[in-house]
């Protein structure tokens, strides 16, 4: 917290108090129920969800593009839909996605022993480069 170096303990502790005073009943609640101990009211907002990056560093938009480039057809919107969400999930927490992750890593090696394939069979994208 920043604001630390320019203030006392006590003169933090001291605002922290009058916000907790001015905030509304159902805001004060949720104050309560986390612990007033546990509350940073100086604590900085989340990064917005279009320039949160995954490990590799790329973004859901980044992510979803790449990935669509890759496909031999244009995908239907609930196709797209299904996976601009997964993208959110798996910038925000990996560990939420990663038995997912896991899951499927397993299951197309399953396939593949047997020699199947879900992937869709025309190409509307011939000619389109491969990533």
């Amino acid at each position: 917290m920043q604001h630390e170096s320019m203030f006392t303990p006590e003169q933090i502790e001291e605002q922290k108090r009058a916000m907790y005073e001015r905030l509304s009943p159902r805001r004060r609640r949720f104050v309560d129920r986390i612990g007033y101990e546990n509350w940073d009211p100086y604590q900085a907002p989340f990064d917005p969800i279009d320039i949160r990056t995954d490990v590799l560093g790329l973004t859901t938009h980044n992510l979803l593009s790449r990935y669509l480039a890759t496909l031999p057809a244009e995908p239907d919107p609930d196709y797209k839909q299904t996976l601009s969400e997964f993208m959110v999930l798996l910038v925000m927490n990996v560990e939420k996605v990663r038995p997912i992750l896991e899951f499927s890593d397993w299951y197309n090696a399953r396939l593949q022993e047997r020699g199947i394939s879900i992937k869709p069979k025309r190409s509307a994208r011939a000619g389109k480069p491969q990533e």
